[in-house]
């Protein structure tokens, strides 16, 4: 358990980690678990207190397939891909028709250094702008997050010793938690997160003074208002007069974020 709080380098209490540790498998290099014991924002949160830097490997079991790749640096995504080839971003750079074929080619092959991410050298070479690097980045996560977050079971490995390719970076990052902001801002079906939802009866109380650092939009910047009060999840949605699912849905990702919890 002791081992456990320090490779993740997680601040918290312990006994909430217990039933979480039992759940993974830790080796030499990093940890491996499945997502019906551990849900992704639960591994986002780990990432991002742990500071963690290397890649997250999710692989989909039936009867889902794929798998799905994120690297990870200091607790931030900077890049995601469903292949390991390297061929990812120039790929999507390609479909979005930014550049021609022939050109990106030839840039990949002579004018960028390996040690540098592609988009950065894309963007001094001028072929790219940052609106055009921003827009990559969050096409990029939400191909992936958007099928992650439908997964009803998989199993995943963060191997903190893996190299992290500088072909499928833009030069743009986001906050681990953030990204969870995103995938569950995109979740249809809630299914598979559905035993996680806090309790309609349980009050969401902040776990942070001041503002957060996180963009909320309006409906969670409404629920978040609340929280100073420890305010019901039933008595928010009547008052909001918004269905009770939406308030639990809207909670989660407070929480999810560790901007809220949730108490009896």
């Amino acid at each position: 358990m002791i081992l456990h709080c320090i490779i993740w380098g997680v601040r918290a209490n312990c006994k909430k980690q217990v039933d979480r540790a039992n759940a993974l498998v830790i080796t030499m290099m990093g940890i491996i678990g499945t997502l019906s014991d551990v849900s992704l924002p639960e591994i986002f949160q780990l990432i991002e207190k742990g500071k963690r830097t290397g890649l997250l490997t999710v692989r989909a079991l039936p009867p889902a397939t794929g798998t799905y790749y994120l690297w990870v640096k200091q607790g931030h995504i900077i890049a995601a891909a469903n292949r390991q080839d390297g061929q990812g971003l120039i790929s999507l750079i390609s479909k979005c028709k930014l550049v021609s074929d022939r050109v990106l080619s030839k840039l990949v092959q002579w004018c960028c250094p390996v040690n540098q991410p592609l988009g950065v050298c894309l963007k001094q070479q001028g072929v790219l702008t940052r609106l055009n690097l921003e827009q990559l980045f969050q096409i990029q996560l939400l191909q992936q997050l958007s099928v992650l977050f439908q997964l009803q079971d998989g199993s995943f490995r963060f191997d903190s010793l893996a190299v992290i390719p500088t072909q499928e970076m833009t030069g743009l990052s986001i906050p681990a938690t953030e990204a969870t902001l995103m995938g569950l801002r995109v979740l249809a079906h809630w299914d598979n997160l559905a035993a996680k939802l806090p309790d309609p009866n349980q009050n969401l109380l902040r776990k942070i003074a001041g503002y957060p650092s996180y963009r909320l939009d309006t409906l969670e910047w409404q629920i978040w208002q609340y929280s100073k009060d420890a305010v019901s999840l039933h008595t928010i949605a009547q008052n909001l007069k918004f269905p009770v699912e939406q308030v639990q849905h809207i909670a989660f990702r407070l929480i999810s974020m560790g901007l809220a919890e949730a108490i009896p």
